[in-house]
């Protein structure tokens, strides 16, 4: 690897390992690694947006590090190395806590996230928080993917103004993408990780909710919520995987993990498994494809049956007629979010749903550029969980996600996973199921139409692999032999500003 700090093209690609194995060396250190990013944000991230703000402690951090490191030894493969989070994650330092919205833009947390805290643990550097769809899209029915109050618009590194960025961790992946960091930590609910990876040619994985704690996260739904990691190879997203697992006293679901979650993905990097893997594709969530990205989808079929796996085409899951119900974000974001606000200090000028309604209306010219149809939706219900809708809606998932859907085929045709095209249709599922995914650049769509919202539905495309609770091992080593097979990623060709 050439290094050339003026222009940091040394950065472009750069993953975790060689990283790693460059401060190991000395041929770099940290406080430079992380200037490196930096001035790399400050020359393209102006057309992008995807950089809320920078961590100022980032350099200091990195210097005692480096000093850690000549004096004590590496902590492991993420000492020194500098991510980014989501703006919905609580980090305990100068940086702010906003789920992209000016109600929160005074919120310092004044404790780290569960997730903040692992990647401490492991070394890495939290150098910035990144852009988000605002609520995590939970505000309106009509607000774009991407758009926050408090940091606008984030654009797609491949096209900005042209292509879909997806969301609503869009910030996360279109920094992944552009490399202004080793790696970013997005969050989803439904699609939300998932997504804006498949859009961005990244890798993305939501995790089994529950792997990973969600104390510290601003919330949309209890039961559906998690943390993942965003990167531009599979192994990056493994290393990631593993640093942010366990159980946290504070987050009831991550007890389930119990047993089922590992301290290191890296040893299902196999990309031999494909010979014996067993894999569905369900055409049911391919049926508004258009022709092109369909294209794609065949293209990973045929690449996995050269490789060895066995494709059952054409299964189907009977919970594909059902009609859902979506009474269990809507009642689970007024008391998630409630509890969240209520411990916020004074500084913060609101602590529920109804005052951030209410402080959104009061400063209307630059809190409702889409108004806030759903935050009123969902403050219309209790928030005390007890309505016999959401209790309905709660036993559907639980009944038809897991029980008559992604269980039920997999078992039916002996699968590993089912493999599904990347974008909303195939995670909704997987989110009310609260089941892993895992996302994989797969083709570019040259050609594309425009959508209502002026968008050109053609660039990045990935393939999605879902299986069952805590199967993140089995994705891994399914994506992880589709990428060495394909390497379909490349860097977009970024502008300075």
């Amino acid at each position: 690897m050439e290094f050339s700090y003026s222009k940091h093209e040394w950065l472009i690609e750069a993953d975790i390992e060689n990283l790693q194995k460059l401060l190991d060396s000395g041929e770099i250190s940290s406080v430079e690694l992380v200037q490196a990013y930096i001035e790399r944000i400050q020359q393209y991230d102006g057309t992008i947006r995807s950089i809320l703000e920078l961590n100022p402690e980032a350099l200091e951090i990195a210097e005692q590090l480096d000093q850690e490191r000549v004096q004590q030894g590496s902590r492991g493969i993420l000492h020194g190395i500098p991510i980014l989070l989501k703006d919905n994650i609580d980090t305990a330092d100068q940086m702010h806590t906003s789920a992209g919205s000016v109600a929160l833009a005074s919120s310092i947390a004044t404790e780290d996230s569960w997730v903040a805290r692992k990647l401490r643990e492991a070394g890495a550097i939290l150098l910035g928080k990144t852009n988000m769809t605002e609520w995590a899209g939970y505000m309106s029915s009509t607000i774009w993917a991407g758009y926050s109050s408090k940091g606008g618009l984030t654009l797609n590194p491949y096209g900005p103004g042209e292509l879909f960025i997806g969301g609503s961790s869009s910030g996360s992946a279109a920094a992944t993408a552009a490399s202004f960091a080793a790696a970013a930590i997005g969050t989803e609910t439904s699609g939300s990780i998932i997504c804006p990876s498949s859009q961005n040619f990244i890798v993305g994985i939501k995790p089994t909710v529950g792997l990973i704690s969600r104390s510290g996260i601003i919330p949309l739904s209890h039961s559906q919520d998690t943390a993942g990691p965003m990167a531009r190879t599979v192994a990056d997203a493994a290393i990631l995987l593993g640093a942010l697992t366990g159980v946290d006293e504070q987050d009831n679901y991550s007890h389930e993990s119990q047993g089922k979650s590992y301290r290191d993905y890296t040893s299902f990097l196999d990309k031999h498994f494909l010979k014996q893997a067993r894999i569905g594709v369900p055409r049911h969530y391919y049926r508004y494809l258009d022709a092109e990205r369909l294209a794609i989808m065949e293209r990973a079929i045929v690449t996995l049956r050269a490789e060895g796996a066995t494709i059952i085409d054409s299964v189907s899951l009977p919970c594909e007629q059902v009609e859902w119900r979506r009474d269990v974000m809507r009642c689970e974001f007024k008391k998630d979010v409630n509890d969240y606000l209520s411990k916020l200090g004074e500084a913060v000028p609101v602590h529920s749903l109804e005052e951030v309604i209410a402080y959104n209306e009061t400063h209307a010219d630059i809190a409702l550029k889409y108004g806030q149809n759903i935050l009123q939706w969902a403050d219309e219900t209790s928030g005390t969980l007890e309505e016999q809708s959401y209790l309905d809606a709660k036993a559907q998932n639980i009944e038809f996600a897991r029980t008559h859907g992604i269980d039920h085929v997999l078992h039916e045709h002996q699968l590993d996973v089912l493999l599904l095209p990347g974008d909303i249709n195939g995670c909704d599922l997987a989110a009310r199921a609260g089941y892993p995914l895992i996302t994989v650049p797969a083709g570019y769509a040259e050609q594309g139409s425009t959508t209502s919202e002026g968008w050109i539905t053609k660039g990045p495309f990935g393939v999605v692999f879902a299986g069952t609770a805590y199967s993140e091992g089995t994705l891994i080593r399914i994506a992880y032999g589709f990428e060495q097979a394909t390497k379909s990623r490349f860097s977009p060709e970024l502008k300075s500003q």
